[in-house]
C-alpha cells in the first residue's frame, strides 16, 4: 500500500491551514500496549489454541430498529446481503433484549446487555470490543475504527468510562453527521483558495470539529496513547478527500448511513484496519414511515454490497476480513396508527434479530438456527484476535465456524 508523503501535505498548506490540520488530526483514541497482535497469535499457537485466518474485521451495527421480516423474510430487500449470507452463514434466532436503541447498541460492543434511557448519554462502564483489542492485543490507533451516522450517544460506543480501560484504549471516531456538516464543509473549501481564514473563521473551525471525539483530547496525556505524526497526517489527507469528495455529496433517504459506510469502505482501503465497525442509524425513520423504513434498508443493503465488493476485489483483504451484521433489535409486529412501526410490544419481531456472518472463518452456505444473543458478537471477534473480554457476559459463537 502506498501512503501519502507528509510532505506533500504541507507544500501545500500555509501555517494557518497546518495549524487546522494539525488539530482536525485527533480523530479519537489509541495506545500500544502489552505487546502486538502477532504475538497474541503466537503465544495462541503455542498454547495449542487456533490461529484464525481472519485478521480484519468489519462489524456493522444495523441500528435503528430493523425486523428480520423485512431483511431475511424479504430477500428481495436485500440481495446483497443475502449474497454475502450465502457465502457464509445466516442465524436467524438471535436475542436481542430491548434495552432501547442506546442500550442494546451497545451491548453488541461490550458483550453486556445493560438497559440504558431512551435520552440517556452517558458512557457505559463496561469496556468495549476496541479497548479490548487496544490494550489487551496491543493494537495500534489507526488499526480501530468505529464509523457512525449521527447522534451523541453513537459517540459513546467509542470507548468506556471503566478505569481499566477507557479514552486511552478507545476507536479512532469519526461521525458522518458531523464530518459531512454543511457549514464545516464550506469552510474547508476556503483553505483550498489563496486567502488564509480570519480570526474568526479560525475559531470557528474548533466549533465545527463535531465528527471528531474532542473528549478524547482531555483525557489523553501520553503520546505514546495517540496516533503517530505519519498517521495523523493521513488522517488529514483523508479528512480533506472526503469532504471534497463523492461522500460529501450523498443525500436522499438514508444518507447519513450510507455516508458512514462510504466512509468506513474509504478507511479501510487507506488504513487496513484489524477492526472497523459502522453503526447506522436511519432505519429509526420506521416510527413515521413504514415505506421509508424499508427504503432506508434497500439503501444500506446497496452499500453494504458496495463496501463487501471493494473487500473481495483486494488481493490483501479478501482472504482475510471477516464481516459481522446485525440489527440492535427490531419493531413492533404491527403497525401504528402513522402508518409505522415503533419497538416497544415485546413481540419475536422486536426481540429476534438476525446475523449474516462471512469470512474466511465461518462456515458457507449454512443456516445456524441455534438460539444466540446479540451480546456474543463482543466475545466472538474477541476470540478471532486472541483475547479474552473479561468483563463480557456473552460467549463467542462456535456454530459459525469451519
Amino acid at each position: 500500500m502506498t501512503r501519502p508523503h507528509p510532505n506533500r501535505l504541507h507544500r501545500a498548506a500555509g501555517l494557518r491551514r497546518r495549524d487546522f490540520l494539525r488539530t482536525s488530526a485527533i480523530a479519537g483514541a489509541g495506545a500500544v500496549a502489552g505487546g502486538t497482535l502477532l504475538g497474541h497469535a503466537a503465544e495462541a499457537a503455542a498454547a495449542g489454541k487456533r490461529v484464525y485466518k481472519t485478521k480484519h474485521v468489519i462489524l456493522v451495527a444495523f441500528a435503528g430498529g430493523v425486523r428480520s421480516r423485512e431483511c431475511i423474510g424479504t430477500m428481495s430487500n436485500i440481495p446483497n446481503m443475502a449474497a454475502i449470507a450465502e457465502s457464509g452463514v445466516v442465524c436467524p434466532n438471535v436475542r436481542a433484549a430491548n434495552l432501547g436503541h442506546y442500550g442494546a447498541a451497545l451491548a453488541i460492543f461490550t458483550g453486556c446487555p445493560e438497559a440504558r434511557g431512551i435520552r440517556e448519554n452517558a458512557r457505559g462502564p463496561r469496556p468495549t470490543i476496541f479497548e479490548y483489542l487496544r490494550k489487551d492485543a496491543g493494537l495500534s490507533a489507526d488499526q480501530v475504527w468505529l464509523s457512525t451516522t449521527a447522534g451523541a450517544q453513537t459517540l459513546n460506543y467509542a470507548y468506556s468510562n471503566n478505569d481499566d480501560y477507557g479514552a486511552a484504549y478507545g476507536a479512532n471516531l469519526i461521525s458522518t453527521d458531523g464530518l459531512f456538516n454543511a457549514e464545516f464543509r464550506d469552510l474547508i473549501g476556503k483553505f483550498g483558495r489563496a486567502s488564509l481564514p480570519s480570526d474568526e473563521e479560525s475559531k470557528r473551525v474548533e466549533r465545527l470539529m463535531k465528527s471528531l471525539d474532542e473528549t478524547w483530547v482531555k483525557n489523553v496525556r501520553d503520546p505514546k496513547f495517540a496516533n503517530n505524526p505519519e498517521t495523523q497526517l493521513r488522517i488529514q489527507r483523508y479528512i480533506l478527500e472526503e469532504l471534497r469528495g463523492d461522500t460529501a455529496r450523498i443525500t436522499g433517504p438514508g444518507a447519513g448511513d450510507a455516508k458512514s459506510i462510504r466512509v468506513a469502505r474509504n478507511l479501510l482501503r487507506l488504513f487496513r484496519p484489524k477492526l472497523i465497525s459502522i453503526v447506522l442509524q436511519n432505519a429509526d425513520t420506521a416510527h413515521g414511515s413504514y415505506n421509508g423504513y424499508v427504503d432506508v434498508i434497500r439503501r444500506n443493503d446497496q452499500e453494504l454490497g458496495l463496501l463487501w465488493q471493494s473487500v473481495q476485489a483486494d488481493p490483501e483483504l479478501r482472504d482475510s476480513t471477516s464481516i459481522f451484521i446485525l440489527p440492535e433489535f427490531g419493531r413492533d409486529a404491527n403497525l401504528n396508527e402513522r402508518n409505522g412501526l415503533d419497538h416497544g410490544d415485546g413481540s419475536e419481531d422486536l426481540r429476534k434479530v438476525f446475523l449474516i456472518a462471512a469470512g474466511p472463518d465461518f462456515k458457507s452456505g449454512k443456516t445456524i438456527a441455534k438460539p444466540l444473543d446479540s451480546f456474543d458478537v463482543c466475545p466472538t471477534i474477541a476470540q478471532i484476535f486472541s483475547t479474552d473480554p473479561d468483563e463480557a457476559r456473552g460467549k463467542a459463537m462456535k456454530a459459525l465456524f469451519v
